[in-house]
């Protein structure tokens, strides 16, 4: 299960302390435990539709002071939780055996119980569905006759039918109408009794249901207690305490992170750094691809893992939203209704949603003009030219052109390789976020929103990067950034993108990406916003603005 590096490596190559998981290009020695284990995992049946998965390594130092590496896969792998040379999982099986077959057994029973009452409630529901269709054609049948009768009537009224014949007439209609009531009432009566039987099978269903679901809240809360979450301290957790006052989410405790430092401190082995790789097909949402390294995700594990990590003296997770030392704003344009300004990096355009953060562009603006707001974002990333409006009926004309696409918008990039497609083209790959992994974007043909981007080459530069100018057509989060890394894309992650760098695995997927040590760029996300061409919203004059 534990392998070791031969040669082992020197104390040079390891991490001064473990690198956040969180991070997207992992360190050296945690990439070359996961290019040996791709190697390996051609044997697994993968490449099936929907079959991909992702596989984790941790390096470790065991108690002689050599250097190994564990491996994982996240959930199961071909059917069963545990495979030979993958650590366990984080549950503890012998305490989950003793409770889950039979209360899974327990489930089934009532499950097929359900089932057998759905079966029993079949020929009741199709009677009722005929019930209904004769009565339905009954009715329209006393329709047309006291229809016809009706125009009868009206016909012997125009012609002037004496008295006689008027009251008889009345009579007539008198008698359509309590026809028609008891039609009615003969039908309400006939679908009452019809329906009595059913309600009473459904009355069985859903006490079944109720049953059901509340021995599964049981189970599962069993089932979480089961997970042996502790910290390099030996302090422990519960699931369910790591994600509380919100119950945790499916599969939480099953990703490959926890699962390898849950077996590592079992095992007296001291974590160094970890890294997680997808391998096979992607999944039917897209946003994984084969030899590609990812942060752990956010949504399943960053409670689990900001505990596990507890007296480990690890780096902490990248903060997406913190705007440490970010310069001033320069103003490019203003007059008495709006202004332009070029936000720079590293300066949210709004508060972030925790408060947490309140320096950010609109904060300064507000300082300088009580009213401004802006009409548009910028990634914190990103900088650039941003326009706010001086008062409300500004800001909702400028935000009608940005949602009209009467606003054109270029950005400058310069792309860590080739743009994949040539010189110049379009990109249109719906995007939508990672409910796992926020902030995080992915492409989804299914569920995601229509995303426009185009592009062309404006410079090849040095060192592979190529500069890019890019114009979104269409105003989603992350798009450009999204658009330049993804294999559909350009394929080809902007520099300093530390969300979307490259990170496949040398050897395994490709050419290895990122720094030695899995840091961001020093440079920083090389995106800037540098043009903005629209019709002034009050006096209809062109402005075209440069950064």
């Amino acid at each position: 299960m534990l392998a070791y590096f031969d040669p082992q490596p020197e104390r040079g190559e390891l991490p001064a302390r473990f690198p956040s998981p969180f991070r997207g290009a992992p360190h050296r020695i945690a990439r070359r435990a996961a290019e040996e284990l791709a190697r390996t995992l051609g044997r697994w049946d993968l490449d099936a539709p929907g079959a991909g998965k992702m596989f984790g390594v941790l390096v470790v130092e065991d108690g002689a002071g050599r250097i190994g590496y564990l491996r994982a896969f996240s959930g199961m792998l071909d059917g069963r939780w545990e495979v030979e040379s993958f650590v366990p999982p984080a549950f503890d099986a012998a305490a989950r055996d003793a409770f889950w077959p039979a209360g899974e057994a327990g489930l089934d029973a009532l499950s097929a119980r359900i089932e057998a009452l759905e079966v029993e409630a079949g020929p009741l529901r199709r009677a009722i569905e005929a019930i209904e269709a004769r009565q339905a054609a009954e009715a329209a049948d006393l329709r047309e006759r006291n229809l016809a009768a009706r125009e009868a009537r009206h016909a012997a009224r125009r012609a002037g039918a004496e008295a006689r014949e008027l009251l008889a007439l009345e009579r007539e209609s008198q008698g359509d109408r309590a026809g028609r009531r008891a039609l009615r009432d003969a039908h309400a009566a006939e679908r009452e009794a019809a329906a009595a039987p059913l309600e009473a099978i459904d009355g069985r269903r859903r006490a079944l249901e109720a049953e059901r679901a509340e021995r599964s809240r049981g189970l599962l809360e069993r089932l979480q207690d089961t997970y042996e979450l502790r910290d390099a301290r030996g302090e422990r957790r519960t699931l369910r305490a790591l994600f509380a006052p919100a119950e945790p989410p499916g599969g939480a405790g099953d990703c490959a992170a926890p699962k390898l430092l849950a077996h590592a401190y079992r095992a007296g082995l001291r974590p160094i750094a970890l890294a997680e790789i997808w391998w096979g097909a992607p999944p039917a949402t897209g946003g994984r691809h084969a030899g590609r390294f990812y942060p752990a995700c956010r949504g399943k594990c960053g409670p689990i893992l900001a505990h596990m990590l507890g007296g480990l003296g690890a780096e902490p997770p990248p903060v997406f939203g913190a705007a440490p030392g970010a310069r001033e704003v320069r103003v490019v344009y203003e007059d008495e209704w709006l202004v332009v300004v070029d936000k720079p990096a590293g300066l949210l355009t709004v508060p972030g949603r925790s408060g947490a953060l309140a320096d950010c562009l609109l904060a300064r603006l507000r300082a300088r003009y009580p009213g401004a707001a802006v009409a548009h974002r910028l990634d914190l990333d990103t900088s650039g030219l941003v326009v706010a409006a001086k008062d409300p009926a500004t800001c909702v004309a400028l935000q009608q052109l940005f949602a009209r696409r009467l606003v054109d918008k270029r950005y400058a990039a310069v792309l860590e390789g080739a743009p994949r497609g040539g010189d110049a083209g379009v990109i249109e790959l719906a995007l939508r976020v990672d409910l796992d992994d926020r902030p995080r974007q992915i492409h989804d043909p299914v569920h995601g929103k229509p995303a426009v981007t185009a592009w062309r080459v404006v410079e090849r530069l040095g060192g592979g990067r190529t500069r890019v100018e890019l114009r979104p057509l269409t105003g989603r989060t992350h798009q450009l950034r999204v658009h330049a890394a993804h294999p559909l894309g350009l394929d080809a992650p902007i520099v300093g993108d530390r969300l979307y760098s490259r990170g496949e695995a040398g050897g395994a997927g490709g050419a290895g990406g990122g720094g030695d040590d899995g840091d961001d760029d020093d440079s920083g996300l090389m995106l800037r916003a540098v043009s903005l061409d629209f019709a002034h919203p009050v006096t209809g004059a062109p402005l075209r603005l440069t950064a």
